[in-house]
């Protein structure tokens, strides 16, 4: 997270409830957020804090969190966002489809309220569609939406073979790679409101740019493997 000091506490307070262990990963925050993540540290049980040398962005602080997870020992990571946009009495039912179906990357499948920009809204269809193009599949709904629980086996393999966006990229780059390894998904439907603390650190221009050489990245992914995705929609 980056500077989300006015809603986290409510994050991970959502997230205790659940009795699952709380890794905030602070991606560079300024001191008000580091004081906050480390009150929450030292107050919260089971609650504790990665902390990133600089502002990597959230794709370098999710890669950081599943390595340490792993590292931890364990097999899967819950994904939430600290802007505390997700409805978070989900998670019991994020958990569960994990536990029926451990190889599988458990995805949010996001229903939005009025509170949406529209800028976002068809900013997002536009990268559905693309994503459609690079999976040749209508298979991922939604790549966007960052409530999900990841298999880290998986994920540690991925980590270690191929590229991954570290920026706002990283969602939609990560489940395109999984898609393309044949991981199982399935999609619950979640409540997603934008958000709580009012701050937004996607840049229009800057992450707009990046989203585009992620698309073109795919792209050229999802030509090289043609012949097996083409395989996949045989009879």
């Amino acid at each position: 997270m980056f500077d989300h000091e006015r809603a986290v506490a409510r994050v991970v307070a959502a997230v205790r409830a659940t009795a699952l262990p709380c890794l905030l990963v602070d991606d560079g925050s300024g001191e008000a957020c580091a004081r906050e993540l480390d009150r929450l540290a030292a107050t919260v049980p089971q609650t504790s804090v990665l902390r990133l040398p600089v502002n990597g962005g959230k794709g370098a602080a999710m890669l950081a969190g599943f390595a340490e997870a792993w590292q931890r020992g364990y097999s899967h990571a819950l994904q939430v966002d600290a802007d505390g946009q997700h409805a978070l009495d989900d998670i019991p039912a994020f958990v569960e489809a994990a536990r029926r179906q451990p190889q599988a990357l458990i995805c949010g499948r996001p229903v939005f309220d009025r509170s949406m920009p529209a800028a976002r809204f068809y900013g997002r269809y536009l990268t559905h569609a693309l994503v459609w193009l690079n999976t040749l599949s209508l298979s991922i709904p939604d790549s966007l939406c960052g409530f999900r629980v990841y298999p880290l086996a998986v994920v540690i393999s991925l980590m270690s073979q191929e590229y991954i966006g570290r920026r706002m990229d990283f969602d939609v780059e990560i489940i395109v790679r999984l898609y393309w390894r044949g991981v199982p998904m399935q999609w619950l439907p979640t409540r997603v409101t934008y958000p709580v603390d009012g701050v937004s650190h996607f840049r229009l221009i800057r992450d707009n740019g990046r989203m585009i050489a992620l698309q073109l990245r795919l792209l050229c992914g999802m030509v090289r493997r043609l012949p097996r995705l083409l395989g996949r929609r045989a009879p």
